[in-house]
């Protein structure tokens, strides 16, 4: 039986632990457009410490623990310039919804706001959407 859906429980999970303590920690929602998007834009450069900190840690966990569970196969594809553009894109999209998955689905969603249950719900579509599209009518991922 494939055991793909243990990774995406364990890194959910995570996210979720994230987005706790973080609020504890600091008082604010955990979301990483928000905090990525702040030292971009020099809005949030008055909490950069602990933004660099939370980004360090996203960076780091995964280093950390792959000597305990192995690599992970996460089936990304390996066309550089998809992987650039989605990147972007997202980040666009972000910006434009005032929050990514994170802030709105995990912490939006567990603070039973209205807006994050909306976004949530129009970025698993819009996701579902790209990959009909991209995956299986343009075959490009």
């Amino acid at each position: 039986m494939p055991t793909d859906w243990i990774w995406g429980l364990i890194g959910g999970m995570l996210i979720g632990l994230g987005g706790a303590v973080y609020l504890l920690a600091n008082g604010r929602i955990m979301g990483a457009s928000g905090i990525i998007g702040g030292l971009v834009d020099r809005s949030g450069w008055s909490t950069g410490a602990e933004r660099l900190v939370f980004l360090a840690g996203v960076f780091a966990l995964p280093i950390l623990l792959t000597p305990l569970v192995g690599a992970v196969d996460t089936h990304v594809t390996d066309n550089w310039p998809v992987i650039i553009a989605a990147g972007l894109l997202v980040g666009i999209g972000t910006r434009l919804a005032n929050g990514c998955t994170s802030g709105h689905g995990v912490c939006g969603i567990s603070r039973l706001s209205l807006r994050g249950m909306v976004a949530t719900v129009f970025y698993i579509m819009a996701g579902g959407l790209t990959v009909i599209v991209f995956r299986h009518i343009l075959g490009v991922i």
